[in-house]
């Protein structure tokens, strides 16, 4: 027979857990069990990968230590991994002991936890351990508190042994209507090979890489794209221009993400309409992409856009009004 015991508290030396878990390791031994310890706070890294170790395991202990809330972040990885890569038809037939120790409010909750995770993967738990201990002294000190440990540790194995069954919970059924994981389609030795590289930082940090210069390089053809285009609304404002007798003006438009300025001048009926240079224009506008497709699709007014603040002038007021009368968008 072999359990293996997952821990995932940090590690302290007064850590309640610990001394749990040691002595059901001493327990299991004297019934010539083949024990295997694995502290996750030392396989942070490789966590992805552990679900790998349950395949030669007939029992698990998943412990953990309540500190301020909850389980901890280790051993909810740990149960990620298991239903993400573990072998689900394997964990069916393992059998699972949680013993959740707590220096403060919630190792009932926690033990519920692991419990009610541990059926959802489609795994059997067991009846477990649980405690508020404040002092880790009084722990050691207690003789009772040591007998029952032993004797939890003896049903853990007696249960095994025996291979004891368990009515159904509904927990199976919500795993089996709902909890679906997503198929990727892959074979448990593909899932395994999956693990062993999100595991490693050095691969992951690659592959972060270069998606990032993926789409920087996409980001700056389209960015080019965008600022070598000189005919973006050219046809726009000559389709709605509505000429008026006697009115000049000079308009040069600074569209962020463009090289070149839009110049629109206007001489009585006629319409310069272009990407260039303009030394000396009656009014110089700044404004984006979003808000320059805002106005040409009738949907905003150059007035509006300017007292909202999404576009900025210098010049003259009544020349920016203007523009609204000679190209009306919304015709």
């Amino acid at each position: 027979m072999k359990i293996h015991i997952y821990y995932g508290g940090r590690g302290l030396v007064d850590d309640p857990t610990i001394f749990v878990i040691n002595r059901m390791d001493a327990v299991l031994k004297e019934l010539n069990v083949n024990v295997e310890r694995f502290n996750l706070y030392e396989l942070k890294n490789t966590i992805m990968t552990l679900p790998q170790t349950l395949k030669d395991a007939d029992g698990i202990i998943l412990a953990t230590t309540v500190e301020w809330y909850g389980i901890g972040g280790y051993m909810q990885q740990f149960l990620d991994a298991c239903w993400l890569y573990g072998d689900k038809e394997k964990i069916s037939e393992i059998y699972m002991c949680p013993v959740v120790m707590a220096t403060t409010y919630g190792e009932r909750e926690g033990k519920l936890h692991l419990s009610n995770a541990w059926e959802v993967l489609g795994g059997r738990p067991c009846s477990g351990i649980c405690g508020y201990i404040a002092d880790t002294v009084s722990l050691e000190m207690n003789e009772g508190y040591h007998r029952l440990i032993d004797k939890k540790a003896e049903n853990l194995y007696r249960t095994i042994n025996q291979k004891l069954p368990d009515f159904p919970a509904s927990n199976q059924a919500v795993r089996q209507r709902v909890c679906q994981p997503k198929d990727m389609s892959l074979t448990p030795q593909e899932a395994e090979q999956l693990s062993q590289y999100i595991s490693d930082d050095r691969y992951v940090k690659k592959q972060k890489e270069d998606i990032q210069e993926l789409t920087s390089l996409f980001r700056e053809k389209l960015d080019k794209t965008d600022a070598d285009d000189t005919t973006a609304y050219v046809e726009d404002f000559r389709r709605h221009f509505q000429p008026q007798a006697g009115f000049t003006a000079a308009y040069r438009f600074r569209i962020e993400g463009r090289k070149k300025h839009f110049i629109l001048q206007i001489n009585n009926a006629e319409l310069i309409c272009e990407y260039g240079e303009l030394e000396n224009a009656d009014m110089d506008i700044q404004l984006d992409n979003n808000v320059m497709n805002e106005i040409v699709s009738g949907r905003m007014t150059f007035q509006r856009a300017f007292m909202g603040g999404s576009m900025k002038m210098k010049g003259d007021f009544k020349i920016l009004r203007s523009l609204d009368q000679l190209f009306d968008f919304t015709a």
